[in-house]
């Protein structure tokens, strides 16, 4: 019987438009696997809300793929040890995988082609990284021109069908179960509201990506409001490769009215991802030396203020709240709460990456590095750091009080007026302001005076 050949899986959970399992399907038998490596990412291993989407999508592939008449490998530990010792077990010598770009998973990349005959393939991203240049060859560091040039190269090619079968091997291997590996949070089980506000799985990113576009030629119209949440929601599912961001634009695109809105939001996803591919530590080291020597506050009850969502500013607080309900953030209250740590707080943005990192479903090391230092303006394309977000502002502006309502109950009573910015005697129990805004701001900007 001919050999099998092995499909790594990692952030590419779909069998829709994934070549690298079309290419090892036209070779014989496969044996997909998905090695749940702690060790090659070390401190980047996935926090708790992405670990619980994990466990539910892997659940759903293993699904797909015995439809398939094949079934999903999973074992745990260092990449390239499991897939040699699997390749020896099964007589495979040949591995076929989706590229990633976060530095551990090139590091892992190389680790394994020393081993095994690896075979890489594009897909995950609207353009392979790194293939989008200036007219020198030099890689791009702002995001418009970066878009411009990209946005020439598109559409992208038409999505790959799902293979009709999956030729099995002779004997399967081993497997864990996926029960061993703890992924569910349990202490304490942050994880009660996921089920309510997701679907993980191909299944689950195919209907949200069709909600999705019956709005989406309103989107720019939408997106900002936190209480109608008019983004696409696909986030997660596009990290974690589901769908495949070809299959979005094809969708979409034509959809008219303010898409292009969106189909730049796709666009920044691949610039976030050239952006580690030029610099791997994006994720802690500063884009922009000057903010090296900012003195950032340590501060652990504001902090924690900020992390449970106790702040006294309320869309702030309702993002918060969101983000540990739900595992996800709305966009502009994502931006909104980020800046307010690092400005009203002057708390290292790095600590609120790392919370994010943990907290959030949709978590990425390219997307959150690139839009935590555009807000910190430390980034080499970001937002300047003298440009602070007046929460109360934002919030009002962005009509949020139906968003507030829901995630701070307790001033569900206020109108539409006074909820942004409840009245000192009438709050109750909701906590002062942990800083006024005019004095945040003086504050932030006389740290950043001190670096010059």
């Amino acid at each position: 019987m001919t050999a099998p050949t092995i499909v790594w899986l990692r952030r590419d959970l779909r069998l829709a438009d994934q070549v690298a399992l079309v290419v090892a399907a036209g070779e014989g038998p496969v044996v997909p696997i998905y090695i749940l490596d702690d060790e090659t990412p070390r401190h980047r291993k996935m926090g708790g809300a992405s670990r619980w989407w994990l466990y539910h999508s892997l659940a759903a592939l293993g699904t797909a793929l015995e439809a398939k008449g094949s079934r999903l490998i999973l074992r745990q530990g260092k990449s390239e040890t499991v897939l040699a010792d699997l390749a020896t077990q099964i007589g495979a010598s040949r591995v076929h995988a989706l590229h990633h770009y976060e530095p551990w998973w090139r590091n892992a990349e190389r680790a394994v082609a020393e081993r095994l005959d690896l075979v890489l393939h594009d897909g995950n991203y609207l353009a392979p990284p790194g293939s989008v240049t200036t007219g020198a060859g030099q890689p791009y560091k702002i995001f418009t021109p970066f878009w411009r040039a990209l946005r020439d190269r598109l559409p992208p090619a038409e999505p790959l069908p799902p293979p009709d079968r999956l030729d099995a091997p002779d004997k399967w291997p081993r497997s864990d179960a996926l029960d061993e590996w703890a992924l569910l949070p349990t202490n304490p089980d942050r994880a009660t509201g996921f089920g309510a506000q997701w679907a993980p799985g191909e299944a689950g990113a195919h209907e949200r990506l069709d909600d999705f576009a019956d709005i989406a030629a309103r989107y720019q119209g939408q997106r900002n409001l936190p209480s109608i949440e008019g983004s696409s929601r696909l986030s997660p599912h596009l990290h974690f490769g589901e769908i495949s961001p070809a299959a979005v634009w094809h969708l979409v695109a034509d959809a008219g009215g303010s898409v292009e809105t969106y189909l730049g939001e796709l666009g920044w996803r691949d610039y976030a991802q050239n952006v580690i591919l030029q610099l791997p530590d994006y994720g802690r080291a500063n884009g922009r030396p000057q903010l090296d020597s900012i003195r950032w506050r340590d501060a652990p009850a504001d902090l924690a203020a900020w992390q449970q969502g106790l702040t006294g500013y309320p869309i702030v607080d309702a993002g918060m709240r969101q983000l540990w309900v739900s595992g996800w953030i709305h966009n502009r209250v994502r931006m909104i709460a980020a800046s307010f740590l690092v400005k009203h707080l002057l708390i290292d943005w790095r600590t609120g990456e790392q919370w994010y990192w943990d907290c959030l479903v949709d978590a990425d090391y390219g997307s959150n590095a690139t839009n935590w230092q555009w807000i910190a303006g430390s980034g080499i394309d970001a937002n300047m750091f003298v440009r602070i977000m007046a929460p109360l502002v934002q919030s009002e502006k962005f009509d949020a009080a139906d968003y507030i309502r829901r995630w701070v109950p307790e001033l569900g009573h206020f109108d539409d007026i006074e909820i942004h910015d409840p009245p000192d005697d009438k709050r109750g129990a909701y906590p002062a302001k942990v800083i006024e805004h005019r004095e945040a701001r003086t504050r932030a900007l006389a740290a950043l005076a001190s670096t010059r």
